[in-house]
């Protein structure tokens, strides 16, 4: 039987000193369980009946959304983590002649990672082999809405890991609580900038350090220079996969004006040869999710009819259906800022789209938002490119595709601001778990020559010695 949760914690305080002192060889080790935990059919059988269970995910985007950028995250590490973990030795000015300076990145000690339910696999997972990799103690909470994939995370850590170690902490927000109030080291926590906040404030009592990873709404500008046909099947299928339940997929539509009609009419075309192709609906294709549970799904209908009562106006799919939680691809016309589903993160997939005739207005239409996690730009214009970029900062920005934005583990990612806090993916990632430790070490010489008493030659020295460096 599992300890509570102040007893793993007291356990993992008394090894983490231990796990500070593996090598990369012996944290590869830790992370290849994980590797061939998922690589195991029967293993892979269970995660397909879960994610099923809990979303209704296909077979396909439960390998390419989950499991696969877990994997690729292991082979990444496996690559360079023996890089990472050694000491990286840094310049030295002249007045420190005669030492040697380097860095040490180091364990942060215990870290608790508080994981999503849109793709509650990847985001556990992702974070726990960097903080495995950076030699931490690991308390994971998985969401409890996503219960059935949340189960199969906790029998996989426990066959893989000691409590010490590793330990999957289930439950509902007092749960949350709970752990929010132990002395961690770090806390990852990936979801709403409104439970952001929550976790930044606890952890601020203890100065704990955070990597917020939250989300907001990410514009998807669409220019007159723009590739429509392959523009819009690639924000078909970006607003489409998970039923649009992704942080970084586009939250409302910029498009000018003069090509609107085509792209939506491009826009269903492409609907239809995903999930349509026999004309059944979307709603009988087996590769479309299902809106996570009844409460999310009554929050996305509320956004919905608020954008009906305010005039908006549907220019495809407004099919909804509560019994099964279905909620059709969406694109909503005639938007207003005072509408709701322009006031807060969407997370399914309604489509706002506002029109646009002069590059000018694009800005002022996301100044009126925070600063979004991802932007996204479709122009084959350079000048236009480089205009909507410039003086509109985001975590990240995709060019002409949707979704790539963590896809690179080369390439940080996160938000800014409201949409985020740190960063995550590859080396970016193992140094949000680590400790940046400086060392000076002197091997020869001093600095007696500057020593008190300060007479004209060290004012002279000390001068001498700063006007050089």
């Amino acid at each position: 039987m599992q300890p509570d949760i102040k007893t793993i914690f007291r356990l993992q305080q008394n090894t983490a000193p231990i796990l500070a002192l593996t090598d990369a060889k012996e944290r590869i080790e830790r992370l290849l369980r994980i590797d061939n935990y998922l690589k195991d059919e029967k293993h892979l059988a269970e995660l397909y009946k879960a994610l099923y269970k809990d979303l209704r995910k296909p077979e396909v985007e439960v390998i390419s959304t989950e499991v696969g950028v877990i994997q690729t995250q292991i082979a990444y590490l496996k690559k360079n983590l023996s890089n990472w973990a050694r000491d990286h030795k840094a310049s030295t000015p002249l007045p420190l002649i005669g030492t040697r300076s380097y860095l040490r990145y180091e364990p942060k000690g215990v870290v608790l990672i508080m994981s999503p339910w849109n793709f509650p696999l990847n985001l556990s997972l992702v974070p726990l082999v960097y903080a495995i990799a950076a030699g931490n103690a690991v308390m994971l909470k998985p969401s409890e809405i996503s219960s059935h994939t949340s189960v199969y995370i906790k029998n996989m850590i426990e066959e893989l890991f000691d409590w010490n170690e590793v330990a999957v902490i289930q439950g509902d927000a007092s749960v949350a609580s709970e752990l929010l109030e132990l002395p961690f080291n770090h806390i990852f926590f990936t979801g709403s900038p409104r439970v952001g906040k929550i976790v930044m404030a606890k952890a601020a009592e203890h100065l704990c350090s955070v990597t917020l990873e939250l989300g907001g709404k990410s514009p998807a500008i669409i220019d007159e220079t723009a590739n429509i046909p392959k523009m819009a099947k690639r924000l078909a299928w970006a607003k489409s996969i998970n039923c649009g339940q992704t942080c970084v997929t586009p939250d409302y539509l910029i498009l000018h004006d003069s090509i609107k009609d085509s792209f939506i009419n491009e826009f269903e075309s492409s609907l239809k040869e995903f999930y349509a192709p026999s004309d059944k609906g979307i709603d009988q294709s087996p590769d479309y999710c299902r809106i996570i549970n009844d409460h999310h799904f009554q929050r996305l209908n509320s956004l919905y009819e608020d954008a009906l009562e305010k005039g908006a106006c549907v220019l495809t799919g407004g099919e909804l259906d509560g019994t099964d939680r279905f909620i059709a691809p969406t694109i909503l016309d005639n938007i207003s800022e005072e509408m709701s589903i322009m006031q807060e993160e969407i997370f399914g997939p309604l489509l706002p789209v506002i029109s646009y005739s002069d590059r000018s207005m694009v800005k002022k239409i996301i100044h009126n938002h925070p600063n979004p996690l991802m932007l996204y730009i479709a122009s084959n214009d350079k000048n236009n490119i480089r205009y909507y970029m410039d003086g509109n900062p985001a975590g990240g920005t995709v060019i002409n595709d949707y979704m790539l934005g963590y896809s690179n583990p080369n390439l940080p990612f996160g938000g800014v601001n409201n949409s985020g806090m740190g960063k995550s993916l590859g080396f970016h990632c193992f140094m949000e778990f680590s400790n940046k430790r400086s060392i000076i070490h002197r091997k020869w010489g001093s600095l007696s020559m500057i020593y008190p008493p300060y007479n004209d030659r060290v004012q002279w020295l000390v001068k001498m010695m700063y006007r050089w460096m």
